[in-house]
């Protein structure tokens, strides 16, 4: 449950604030006074503090001050009186989220609670992603020597402040690479802020990226930081940087060249120290001199390219990808890792991957879901069984069967190649016995007589 320290010396606010928290499903604990909000700092122990300004002992600068210090993950709202906003202001600058007015409207609270929280959820996923928050060259998988070009730019690349495009198709990991250029630079202590340009309309990503000021559009009921100055001291990675609206591309243009933001509806320009790693899957030089890409802008971030490659271009790191991923889904699951047939790794390895290293492990995630054990062909997607070459010696699927159809057929096969025996049988699919009784049991097949040996 989601728990909430609300700091207010004013009875009738402090019971009030409760009192709306709580209804929204929160744990709310209230203090009347700053310098016992100040004791409760300390990492993970609330996801949220709301405080008044100005209390006697200790007031809302001093409660923020402690909570960026021993609980830097967890916002502080200050609740200000009217008169108060200019003080409010500086302290967004130090690092609130946000700030309410008394007396303070309901459903402009609860707003701004609701996206305090949103953004620490995306933050934690952030830090999250990639293991504990960082990405290391050696966690970017595959030993091609294209994967192997890409590692030695990363090394390269990452010590400098150089602003890098990562261009590659969808899927091919280019976030996991602006991560590591992240992990291995100066800024690996700052924060590693990602945005999708696609996901966002143009008035949404202006927001979210230099933020506004209270009342500069319909809704804006409080002032919000961007994600610039949230990046600020780290890395700010722009994905599909090249779906971006010529009004996008002019501001981002000129907050590279003067390395400041204006909030939307804000006057005053904000500095801020951004490393910029942007990834495109679209050809931005095609798009420059098509007029849809600004050619100023494209030499801004194009400072270094780095070009990931397809699955297409490396499917001899497929076996390798889908090693990692079976193990990744055990450690994650807390089970032993799955096995995988020769014959499904086969179909794996002979599929054109239109969606890249993406699609192969939601491809690898679903067959773990629906197998016993071990992956089998028929515990893939439909599509991949087109990929598996005939075999007109054995007919087995020359009838264009089913996958439950051919992975009987192919079990029956081998175990009529090892005399029934199915132990021998068994040890060639890579299973053991057990697996194989219940890969007989789900294809409906009786297996044939001929035990011996088997014991």
């Amino acid at each position: 449950m989601t728990r909430v320290l609300v700091a207010e010396d004013d009875r009738v606010a402090r019971d009030l604030l409760c009192e709306i928290l709580r209804g929204q499903g929160f744990e709310v604990d209230a203090v009347d006074d700053g310098a016992v909000a100040i004791t409760r700092a300390e990492a993970g122990r609330y996801d949220l503090v709301v405080s008044d300004v100005r209390m006697e002992r200790a007031g809302g600068l001093d409660v923020l001050r402690a909570f960026s210090e021993r609980a830097p993950a967890t916002p502080v709202i200050l609740i200000t009186a009217f008169g108060d906003v200019a003080g409010a202001m500086e302290a967004i600058k130090q690092g609130a989220y946000d700030y309410v007015s008394k007396p303070f409207n309901v459903a402009e609270l609860t707003l701004t609670v609701s996206r305090a929280l949103e953004r620490k959820r995306l933050s934690a996923e952030n830090r999250a992603a990639g293991g504990a928050g960082t990405t290391h060259i050696e966690d970017i998988v595959g030993k091609s020597p294209q994967m192997l070009d890409v590692y030695k730019m990363v090394a390269r690349v990452a010590p400098s402040t150089a602003t890098v495009l990562v261009a590659g198709e969808s899927g091919t990991g280019k976030e996991l690479v602006a991560r590591a250029i992240h992990t291995h630079s100066p800024r690996a202590g700052g924060p590693f802020v990602a945005v999708n340009c696609t996901a966002l309309s143009e008035s949404l990503l202006e927001s979210e990226l230099f933020g506004h000021a209270r009342g500069a559009f319909t809704g804006a009921v409080a002032a919000k930081r961007g994600l610039f100055q949230a990046a600020s001291g780290g890395t700010l990675f722009l994905d599909e940087v090249g779906d971006m609206g010529p009004k996008m591309q002019a501001q981002l243009l000129r907050t590279l060249q003067d390395g400041e933001v204006r909030p939307v509806g804000g006057s005053e320009a904000i500095e801020v120290d951004v490393r910029l790693v942007c990834a495109t899957n679209r050809d931005l030089e095609a798009d420059v001199k098509s007029g849809r890409f600004r050619e100023d802008l494209y030499f801004r971030i194009n400072v270094v390219t780095l070009k990931l490659p397809s699955l297409r271009e490396r499917p001899g790191d497929i076996p390798i990808l889908v090693a990692h991923f079976l193990a990744k889904l055990a450690h994650r699951e807390g089970h032993p890792a799955a096995a995988i047939s020769p014959e499904a790794l086969a179909l794996l390895s002979g599929y054109a991957w239109p969606g890249n290293v993406r699609e192969l492990e939601n491809a690898v995630e679903r067959a773990v879901a629906l197998a016993k054990g071990v992956v089998l062909p028929s515990d893939l997607p439909p599509e991949l069984l087109g990929t598996l070459s005939p075999r007109p010696a054995t007919g087995l699927i020359d009838d264009r069967p089913t996958l439950a159809e051919l992975e009987r057929r192919y079990i029956e096969l081998i175990l009529a190649e090892s005399g029934g025996n199915k132990k021998r049988a068994a040890e060639r699919l890579g299973i053991d016995r057990r697996t194989l009784y219940r890969a007989l049991e789900r294809a409906g097949a009786a297996p044939p007589s001929g035990d011996e040996g088997d014991e």
